[in-house]
């Protein structure tokens, strides 16, 4: 039976993940090192004097570290005209006429694309090292923005739920596959790049391509979460597709990604334990940049077949063939902590409301979210 107004935390989660023992946490709040350890072990609540010393320390709020175990706040919607009956679904709310009105996030509507304001406004000459950008809003505002670079639709969502809970934060994700991500980390371009891709001899993640691409940088991985990659197909999954096998069967349309995406990397390296030709697969030269038009190729039937993740196909109503499990990692130069906003950001992901994000995906599991390894060279 759950346990109503007790005060839970999780201090020794974002404590580890910022790399803090107990006494050096202490030391920083001006409390005891016993305190910490009895707040850990739920043995008693904080006082409020405590707490916020705590997050002070921490450089979060409260509300990150604490919360009371109760039911979750629940309205009556009406459902729009169209809303899929009978099945779980992930939904947007809004009051409309003093009525709250249900839309559902399932297909193209789960996405947006929208023109997104200017910062300021300026011209580059080829040759030039810097330009001058006439400013369009506050220095202090621009400079709690923190950018993303990758393919994962999961990065969108994990940013507009951090928006959230901190508002003074901006975060931007800059649309890129995992390896022009690590790219553009290197450049000194983003802040954080999300990478999925696996060496296919060693089956490791992750920091085999790091070390290739930053071999003289520090840099700290962060799990974001671990998905599920296969095949998507139409609903029924009429063309019986089970195994890169069966994209050789006749009238077997694929669509394919860009090369340096995670998703590309398992198919060809799948296709290559196969024995076989990626020219013998039809479509296999036709490319798009993203699980998203991944997922309409199919929907629309543009395509039979395509390798993105089971997130995706359950969002756009398709069925899928589980094919690999994946890690999807966050990579950052060390440095990069010591800067609030993105501290700001990271901590998001201990916090349970925007683990509840992620978690309602299909086939996401946040079990490792938060997880960081360190003194990658």
């Amino acid at each position: 039976m759950k346990e109503e107004n007790v005060l839970h935390n999780q201090l020794k989660a974002i404590r580890t993940r910022l790399g803090l023992s107990q006494q050096e946490l202490a030391t920083s709040a001006g409390i005891a090192r016993q305190t910490i350890g009895g707040i850990e072990a739920e043995l008693y609540a904080p006082s409020a004097m405590i707490a916020l010393r705590l997050a002070k320390a921490l450089g979060c709020r409260v509300e990150e570290i604490f919360w009371l175990e109760d039911e979750s706040a629940q309205v009556s919607a009406i459902p729009v005209r169209g809303l899929p009956p009978d099945t779980p679904l992930r939904v947007t709310l809004a009051q409309v006429g003093g009525k709250w009105v249900a839309h559902p996030l399932q297909g193209e509507s789960a996405f947006r694309s929208e023109m997104i304001p200017a910062d300021g406004i300026g011209q580059w000459h080829s040759g030039e090292e810097t330009f001058t950008v006439n400013l369009l809003d506050d220095p202090e505002v621009l400079a709690r923005t923190v950018v993303i670079a990758g393919c994962t639709p999961v990065l969108s969502l994990w940013a507009k739920s951090a928006e959230r809970w901190f508002p003074g934060l901006r975060v931007h994700w800059r649309h890129a596959n995992s390896r022009e991500a690590l790219y553009s980390l290197a450049r000194g371009e983003v802040h954080l790049a999300g990478v999925h891709l696996c060496d296919a001899v060693t089956g490791e993640y992750t920091a085999p391509f790091v070390r290739e691409v930053l071999p003289d940088r520090t840099t700290v991985l962060i799990n974001l979460g671990v998905g599920r990659e296969g095949f998507v197909v139409a609903a029924g999954n009429p063309k019986g597709l089970e195994s890169v096998e069966d994209l050789r069967k006749t009238g077997v349309r694929l669509i394919n990604r860009e090369s340096g995406a995670g998703s590309r990397s398992l198919l060809d390296s799948l296709l290559e334990t196969e024995g076989i030709a990626g020219d013998s697969i039809l479509g296999y030269e036709e490319m798009v940049r993203g699980h998203q038009e991944v997922a309409f190729a199919v929907s629309t039937g543009r395509a039979d077949v395509g390798v993105s993740t089971e997130a995706i196909a359950e969002t756009y109503g398709l069925d899928f063939v589980f094919l690999r499990q994946v890690r999807y990692d966050l990579v950052l130069l060390e440095e990069t902590l010591l800067q609030e906003p993105v501290r700001q950001l990271l901590s998001t992901l201990q916090h349970r409301r925007i683990r509840s994000q992620l978690s309602l995906l299909g086939g996401y599991d946040t079990s490792l979210t938060g997880e960081r390894a360190d003194g990658l060279k």
